[in-house]
């Protein structure tokens, strides 16, 4: 029999559930919509928390997407809370409008990778990176648009850049990656390192940083807007540190939490510089001095640094190595004992979280160069961090009931305010563990195939009466451009009877040059990253007729940093002159000239399979070595295992080098390291002039081939080489940790 009751029973348990449905819905709709990032003057506040936030750079270009998980698992691994990465302009539009997130450049499978961590992502977009990347991560064409100033109150880049700025922001939200959509983006960035020029150019700067941060914030992110050494960033931005060390730096407003966005855990490497370290104690000391001073957000710059792999590192003279003496190093290992030093320091903050975030330091002395730090909570929670800023001793000192020992130039922490538990100064033995590079006794077979000249009939040649600045041709299409012209010698100039030829003498803007003589090589030169401009200026011979002078001129890599770098120049600017004939010195700076960009073997694509069938390689007995302007190639079959693989290029002089024609990079160890390498002592203020290896020794040896480019058999190896090497003693090598 129909029941009423039970029907209105059943009809009101189904909506009864139906609205505890749709509450359960609301609440996880809701959770999602509600998901704030603030900030006050203690903290970054995640959904209402505020957090103690430990940040790692990994710049996704600089490895393969192939090496990004276990990259991020490993600094997770290691106790951060965030990873941080610059957003790449010049990789991502390499021409107007067309756009590239493919590959090492797919930002968005990078983020959401970080994201299936567990991780935060801080997103610093500039778009100016500087990062020792090329132009800066600007793209080469916006150096052309009509009109255009870089990073000023200047209206073509501001419209370049916001478009740019806005198209990162517009994907992002698309993918719903900012964490007030459910995404791990808690900040922003915009600009970097503006600050110092502005000062420099004065009212058109301090009116371009208002006008950035106000462009950020009006893209509605729902997250923090940052900018990095900018002392008068607008609010609500908030002005970070960079640095070496910024335990004194304060923001600009009292509501703004202290960050510090780059704590250089070593320093970059310039092909003819020594390379620099800097100790593990000296970071971690850093970074315990800076949360004891109140500081909640810390980033290593480098976490992990890299590979500048084809031609994407600046300077110029930056080496293809980014390796950083980060705590992950180059190949994606963890380097010790850096790495385990610093995972056991974010150990000790983190079990100091909740008194830190709470309470403001109360500072006391416990000696001359000893003092102490402790954060006492409302709800009873204490910190305390004991220092030793003296450099030569170490010291006991009393706090509370105890007696602490502090070595030199350390602090302790103690997550109570009893119990010492981590020491700056102090590494375990479980850390000791080092990295070697180990060869596969294995040789390769190679081939080799000379570069040939342009010649004066050259159909892809451009003729212009004058020099010309070599970037306004080549586009940084190449690092390659040839300066060609014919001087015409009298059969009765004098030096033709028996005296030194003329002297032919330029100046370059740089970076390095040849200079042929009928075809032969006259002279090298080049410069450094301290000065990049060159001179040459030497005897060369000439016959009586035509003589075709020939100048190749080499850049590597374009400037990164400086007040309005897109103004600088590279190539031969001229006078060239000749000087010892009958007539005195002939200037032919403003006699035509032919221009060729690039190499031939770079347009018949050498690096490549099909491209390397189309020409006449020799072998064996007639194999060129130790000839400028030479390719070289081989194959080889993959070797066993998973370790890093790299090539030892410590007999080759300066070029670069593709496998399956992906290029690795530049190589240079015909650069040798000058400076001074010494005793590395951890305690006291490090400069990246101090701790410096490879003195002596070429700046670069080893390059890392990424395994994933690695097929099982049949890998080409190509190497174009300008001064002249030995290929025969290229090595593939494995990097493996020692006891």
């Amino acid at each position: 029999m129909w029941d009423k009751h039970n029907m209105l029973s059943s009809t009101t348990t189904r909506a009864n559930m139906l609205f505890m449905l749709w509450l359960l819905f609301s609440s996880w709709v809701f959770s999602l919509v509600s998901a704030t990032v603030s900030y006050d003057s203690k903290a970054i506040i995640i959904n209402g928390r505020r957090r103690i936030l430990l940040s790692g750079s990994i710049h996704y270009p600089r490895s393969t997407p192939e090496m990004w998980p276990d990259l991020i698992a490993k600094a997770k691994e290691g106790g951060l809370d965030v990873i941080q990465t610059y957003v790449f302009w010049n990789g991502h539009e390499p021409s107007p409008g067309k756009y590239y997130f493919e590959d090492r450049y797919d930002l968005v499978r990078f983020v959401k990778l970080v994201q299936q961590a567990g991780l935060y992502v801080n997103l610093r977009i500039g778009p100016y990176v500087c990062a020792e990347w090329n132009f800066g991560g600007f793209p080469v064409w916006l150096k052309y648009v009509r009109g255009i100033a870089f990073r000023t109150d200047n209206g073509p880049f501001k419209a370049a850049m916001q478009k740019f700025t806005a198209k990162i922001v517009n994907m992002m939200k698309a993918e719903k990656l900012f964490q007030t959509q459910g995404g791990p983006i808690i900040m922003a960035q915009i600009e970097n390192e503006f600050g110092p020029v502005e000062w420099e150019i004065g009212a058109p700067g301090k009116s371009y940083t208002k006008w950035a941060a106000q462009m950020a914030v009006g893209l509605r992110t729902g997250v923090p807007w940052i900018m990095c050494k900018q002392d008068d960033a607008p609010d609500p931005v908030i002005n970070t540190c960079n640095g070496f060390y910024c335990e004194n730096f304060t923001p600009n407003a009292k509501y703004k939490p202290k960050m510090w966005t780059e704590n250089w855990t070593g320093w970059f490497t310039e092909f003819g510089g020594a390379v620099p370290t800097r100790p593990a104690e000296d970071i971690a000391f850093s970074v315990a001095r800076f949360i004891q001073n109140g500081g909640s957000f810390v980033n290593y710059y480098m976490y992990h640094g890299g590979t500048n792999f084809g031609r994407t590192a600046g300077g110029p003279f930056i080496a293809t190595s980014y390796d950083y003496d980060a705590p992950i190093d180059e190949y994606g290992l963890t380097r010790e004992p850096k790495w385990g030093h610093l995972r056991e320091l974010h150990k000790a903050i983190k079990s100091s979280e909740a008194a830190l975030v709470s309470a403001y330091p109360t500072v006391t002395s416990l000696g001359s160069k000893q003092e102490a730090h402790v954060f006492k909570s409302k709800s009873g929670a204490c910190a305390a961090f004991l220092a030793n800023y003296d450099t030569r001793y170490s010291v006991k000192v009393k706090f509370g009931n105890g007696q602490y020992d502090l070595p030199r130039w350390s602090i302790s922490i103690l997550p109570d305010c009893k119990t010492a538990v981590f020491n700056t100064a102090r590494i375990g033995g479980a850390h000791s563990s080092k990295k070697a590079m180990v060869p596969l006794n294995r040789a390769f077979s190679w081939q080799s195939y000379n570069e040939q000249s342009p010649t004066a009939d050259d159909r892809e040649a451009t003729v212009h009466n004058g020099l010309w600045e070599q970037i306004y041709l080549t586009r940084d299409a190449s690092d390659y451009l040839w300066y060609m012209t014919d001087v015409k010698i009298d059969p009765n100039e004098g030096f033709l009877k028996g005296g030194q030829g003329p002297i032919l003498t330029f100046w370059s803007a740089g970076h390095a040059l040849h200079v042929f003589i009928n075809g032969q090589l006259s002279g090298t030169v080049y410069g450094g990253l301290d000065n990049p401009k060159l001179t040459f200026s030497n005897n060369v011979k000439l016959r009586a007729g035509i003589n075709r002078i020939s100048l190749l001129s080499v850049a590597v890599g374009l400037p990164n940093v400086g007040t309005h770098f897109e103004t600088w120049n590279a190539g031969i600017l001229g006078p060239v002159t000749l000087k010892g004939l009958n007539e005195g010195t002939r200037d032919i700076s403003k006699q035509n000239w032919s221009y060729k960009i690039g190499l031939k073997g770079e347009a018949l694509n050498l690096h490549t399979v099909t491209g390397s069938s189309s020409v006449e390689w020799v072998q064996g007995s007639q194999l060129v070595k130790k000839q400028p302007m030479t390719w070289y190639k081989t194959t080889f079959n993959a070797p066993g295992g998973n370790e890093p693989l790299a090539l030892d290029m410590s007999s080759m002089g300066k070029g670069q080098v593709w496998i399956n024609g992906q290029s690795i990079g530049r190589h240079w160890p015909g650069y040798i390291a000058r400076g001074s390498c010494g005793d590395c002592d951890y305690a006291g203020t490090y400069t990246d002039k101090k701790c410096r290896t490879n003195c002596g020794e070429p700046s670069q040896r080893w390059y890392h081939v990424p395994r994933s480019w690695v097929k099982p058999s049949g890998n080409l190896l190509v190497v174009f080489e300008e001064w002249g090497g030995d290929p025969t003693r290229i090595a593939l090598v494995k990097r493996t940790a020692t006891a």
